[in-house]
């Protein structure tokens, strides 16, 4: 038996930042994730984003991988949003994410963070969000690749 506590910051975006996550269905599309997350063990602690973008606070369970995770949330939730046919075109998620790892004492600053993206996102776009946070974390990019 293995006792964890990992608390992983996940942050990805709509293919092209495109603003197409409308507020209508928003709410409906974060339930059908946390369904995904926790149909695989983990614990979804958070959940928010604008029109553009996602963030999600997992409590996460150690036998998946991060990857195979990511992968899961966001083919299944990519193809709940086509089938629901919330657009007139086909839906995809931008290929990279963001990742990041929290201890428990930072828990509600960040609970906080993710639940007021909308005010958030009033002066600042999610492409400055997401570099100050691989800053933050001294993650190294090259900004040629960061954003599809």
């Amino acid at each position: 038996m293995a006792y964890t506590q990992i608390l992983l910051h996940f942050v990805f975006s709509v293919k092209y930042r495109e603003p197409v996550l409308k507020k209508d269905w928003r709410d409906r599309l974060y339930q059908y994730m946390i369904a995904i997350i926790q149909k695989h063990k983990h614990k979804v602690l958070a959940i928010g984003g604008t029109d553009d973008h996602v963030h999600i606070l997992v409590g996460f369970h150690p036998t998946e991988t991060i990857s195979s995770l990511m992968l899961e949330v966001k083919r299944d939730s990519s193809k709940w949003i086509n089938e629901n046919k919330f657009l007139n075109r086909q839906f995809a998620w931008q290929s990279s994410y963001g990742a990041f790892s929290y201890s428990k004492s930072q828990l509600d600053q960040v609970v906080q963070y993710i639940h007021n993206q909308e005010e958030h996102h009033k002066t600042k776009s999610y492409e400055d969000e997401f570099k100050l946070l691989l800053d933050k974390y001294e993650i190294k990019y090259n900004e040629i690749y960061l954003f599809e």
